[in-house]
């Protein structure tokens, strides 16, 4: 378990990929922060996991990724409660599906908001902590559209697109603190968020479900397999060692050869 004594923080984190990190994490000792919406029992069910696989605490916050004051005050609670943070995974995301001509402004508000400030304030605050230990390691959710683009998803695009330059910018700037700092850009992964994203995507292409999922999600990527959770989460789990110290500022693709094209 090597990372005992080490504190995480994962953003949107009470399904899907997220929960994966944190289970991931959990799983090699780390104390774990976890944040994102959902039915409260099912929250706590998931926290309580998360202290029976890591033996060391594990914390709920439901800090409004659109506010920056609760983003700052989850920060200050995690490193209150549990320590550090020493790991932070900025995964929190939105979708929305619509030509840009009818793409909704609450909508791009809001997309560009939690895909993209909302790891700007998490980062922020966590650093100064992560200087003063000398050690840190940040790793950003992108997406394959971090590196290319689909029609009908204008807001998305431009989120992750800024994401990964953000997180270039951050790796230069702490890299002699002991820090890295990384995107994972997965392809396609069968998540609540992609699955949500279908009936937008049939109305917006007049597909049915099935061309959606045949024609338009694993279309992308040549395996023609969805990427899973637990594959994401390896990847951010081998981020955390030491045998990764000296990957920063990169973009690294999990997608099934989408952007090998």
């Amino acid at each position: 378990m090597f990372l005992q004594g080490k504190t995480a923080l994962v953003t949107g984190s009470t399904s899907g990929i997220g929960l994966a990190y944190a289970k991931a994490l959990a799983a090699e000792g780390a104390a774990v922060m976890i944040n994102g919406f959902g039915e409260a029992a099912a929250i706590e069910t998931e926290r309580a996991g998360l202290e029976a696989l890591s033996g060391a605490k594990a914390a709920y916050s439901a800090a409004d990724m659109t506010k920056p004051d609760q983003i700052a005050a989850m920060v200050a609670e995690c490193a209150a409660t549990l320590g550090g943070p020493d790991i932070v995974i900025n995964n929190a995301g939105i979708q929305y599906v619509a030509p840009i001509d009818e793409f909704p402004l609450e909508k791009w508000d809001a997309i560009l908001a939690i895909n993209l400030s909302s790891a700007f304030h998490v980062m922020r605050a966590a650093v100064p902590g992560m200087k003063a230990k000398g050690w840190g390691r940040i790793i950003n959710t992108a997406s394959a559209h971090s590196l290319v683009a689909s029609p009908n998803k204008g807001a998305y695009v431009a989120a992750k697109h800024g994401l990964n330059g953000l997180t270039k910018t951050v790796a230069l700037e702490v890299a002699e603190h002991g820090i890295t700092a990384n995107c994972i850009s997965p392809g396609y992964v069968w998540t609540p968020l992609v699955e949500n994203q279908i009936p937008d995507t049939m109305k917006a292409r007049g597909m049915t479900r099935e061309q959606v999922m045949e024609d338009v999600l694993l279309a992308a990527q040549p395996t023609k397999e969805f990427v899973t959770a637990e594959q994401v989460a390896a990847l951010a789990l081998f981020l955390c060692g030491d045998a990764a110290k000296a990957i920063t500022g990169a973009n690294l693709s999990m997608d099934g050869g989408w952007t090998a094209a």
